[in-house]
C-alpha cells in the first residue's frame, strides 16, 4: 500500500506527458521548448515582437526554441490548401524578420499550420525582399487611400484591425 501513491502519480504523470506530446503532434508544432503561445489567453505573449526600423508589430502564434533556434509557427484555420497562401507565406516571413529583429538571430525557416498540414517555409533573402516590397507597396496604397475592401464577410470586418477607420466595413 505504501507504494500505491507514487505509482499512481508517476502513473498519471506520463498519461499527461503521452497527452502533451499527442496534442503538440495533432497541431503539427515541432519538437522544442514553446518559448511563447498567442493560441491561448492564459499564455499570452506580454509584448509583441516589434522592429522600430521597419515600424511593424505581430505575434506569430507560437514561438519554439529548437536547437538554440527560433522558429515562429503560425496557424491556419479552414481548409487545408495543396500549398501555403502567399498571404500566410509573406505573414510568416514578416514574423521572421520580427524575430531577428527582436533577438538577434534569424531564422532559418518558420512554419504554417493548417488543419491537415503544416508547410516548411524556408525564410530566404530573396522571400524577405519579395515581403518588403509587399509592405511597402501596402503603406502606399495606405497613404494614399486607395485600400478596398476584398470580400463580402462580416465576421472577417468584425474581427479587422481598421474596423473603428473604415468607410467599406460590412
Amino acid at each position: 500500500m505504501q507504494y500505491f501513491l507514487p505509482i499512481l502519480l508517476a502513473t498519471i504523470a506520463l498519461l499527461l506527458l503521452w497527452l502533451s506530446q499527442r496534442q503538440r503532434r495533432d497541431l503539427g508544432i515541432p519538437s522544442g521548448q514553446v518559448l511563447y503561445s498567442d493560441m491561448t489567453t492564459n499564455d499570452r505573449l506580454k509584448q509583441p515582437l516589434y522592429d522600430a526600423k521597419l515600424d511593424m508589430v505581430g505575434r506569430p502564434d507560437y514561438l519554439i526554441e529548437q536547437s538554440g533556434e527560433l522558429i515562429p509557427v503560425e496557424v491556419k484555420s479552414g481548409r487545408t490548401p495543396r500549398s501555403p497562401y502567399d498571404s500566410h507565406v509573406h505573414q510568416l516571413a514578416a514574423y521572421c524578420m520580427l524575430v531577428s529583429s527582436q533577438f538577434g538571430q534569424r531564422p532559418s525557416h518558420g512554419l504554417i499550420r493548417y488543419p491537415q498540414k503544416s508547410f516548411r517555409i524556408e525564410f530566404t533573402e530573396e522571400l524577405e525582399r519579395q515581403t518588403l516590397a509587399l509592405i511597402s507597396q501596402m503603406r502606399a496604397a495606405l497613404d494614399l487611400g486607395q485600400v478596398d475592401r476584398s470580400h463580402n464577410h462580416a465576421a472577417r470586418c468584425h474581427a479587422c484591425g481598421f474596423l473603428e477607420i473604415c468607410d467599406q466595413s460590412l
